[in-house]
């Protein structure tokens, strides 16, 4: 069975494309940063050009256990620099379209039934993205409402906005007079003070507390981002972790940057917004300018202000490149029909079995492939 469903915005074209000749995403891969000298590094993602994409999930239930059901992440975000279109599964079991209830967070859900054959789904989702570049010498973007605000400012269960986490961010903003001086001010801290373990499964786990706790300040993008967003709550600045998939190279060379398009499991990555007062929700990303300093070159860069890192540190406060697709922005998810724990976020397939839940960390064992390719017009 074949259903589609469409996440189009009024104004938006909802006619599924199918462009049999596609250009791969590999094309527009730019080898810049390579072979030339760190010093001549670029990073200047510019907003103005939409890029389609569609993003392919297939998974197949290798051993199915009495009662199995799969969970996907859809593509939920509909904003200034992403519009969620149609998607479409096909699977042999009953699925069907789900949310959490309280962030929006759309999921494609499948049940299959004790005896199925080969249990599968295959989940096909379009979007449009594009870069985000903040011009802070301009000012007068919409006023969000303030019970909206708030409630960006409120904890979840792995992002108190109390105790360690305030005193941290008290600490770290010190002398700061505006809010976007806060914000610069724990975007750097982060920086600082953090740093990308690449021995940590997945993106993380993004308990924030237990990181200030212990010391242990290493990560990846579900902890750092996390942990800036946890410092701006707790000042009362209105910030949330969206949670996505990176589904291109990026077109500056930065391999740590990019996903390569035929196969992205294991791409998931996790940004940031904070709300600024005349500037709206601005794009953060300081997980991703650890990342280049410990992965993108062979040595461990420790100095932001190094040429390969420092055009990266300075856009990413205020933009990040439009080879990313976000699915939502939910903490704190319960899958519908589950016997297991909720999660701290959603940003990765799903699945039980009578045996218990799946290792989403584990594609290759889980047996799910995520793809994507750009639609050129």
């Amino acid at each position: 069975m074949t259903t589609v469903f469409s996440n189009a915005p009024d104004g938006v074209r909802r006619r599924f494309l199918q462009t049999a000749g596609a250009a791969s995403a590999l094309a527009a891969f730019s080898p810049l940063g390579f072979a030339q000298a760190e010093a001549e590094r670029q990073f200047a993602p510019q907003p103005g050009t939409w890029r389609t994409f569609e993003i392919t999930t297939k998974v197949e239930i290798a051993a199915p256990q009495g009662a199995t059901r799969v969970w996907l992440p859809v593509p939920s975000v509909n904003t200034g620099w992403q519009q969620s279109l149609e998607s479409s599964y096909t699977s042999n079991g009953a699925a069907t379209l789900a949310s959490d209830g309280h962030y929006g967070a759309r999921m494609l859900y499948a049940d299959f039934a004790p005896g199925t054959s080969k249990p599968f789904v295959e989940l096909t989702s379009r979007i449009q993205t594009q870069n985000r570049a903040q011009d802070w010498s301009k000012k007068g973007a919409p006023a969000e409402y303030a019970d909206t605000l708030a409630a960006w400012t409120q904890a979840t269960s792995l992002i108190p906005v109390d105790g360690i986490v305030r005193d941290t961010a008290k600490k770290a903003v010190a002398g700061a007079r505006t809010d976007v001086e806060k914000a610069q001010k724990l975007f750097d801290w982060i920086v600082q003070n953090t740093y990308r373990e690449p021995k940590v499964r997945g993106c993380g786990e993004g308990d924030i507390a237990a990181m200030l706790e212990t010391g242990n300040l290493g990560g990846k993008c579900a902890d750092l981002n996390a942990l800036f967003v946890g410092l701006c709550r707790s000042l009362g600045l209105p910030a949330r972790d969206v949670y996505g998939l990176r589904v291109a190279p990026s077109a500056f060379g930065y391999k740590e940057l990019g996903g390569i398009p035929a196969k992205l499991q294991g791409a998931q990555h996790c940004r940031a917004e904070v709300y600024l007062a005349g500037y709206g929700w601005v794009a953060m990303d300081p997980a991703d300018v650890a990342k280049v300093m410990r992965q993108e070159t062979a040595q461990w860069i420790k100095d932001p202000k190094n040429p390969v890192v420092a055009p990266v540190n300075k856009v990413l406060f205020g933009g990040w490149e439009g080879n990313w697709m976000a699915f939502n922005t939910a903490h704190d998810v319960t899958l519908p029909h589950s016997t297991g724990p909720r999660l701290g976020f959603l940003m990765y397939p799903h699945a039980e079995t009578a045996a218990g839940r799946l290792d989403p960390y584990a594609p290759d064992a889980f047996k799910y492939q995520i793809s994507s390719k750009e639609i050129v017009a």
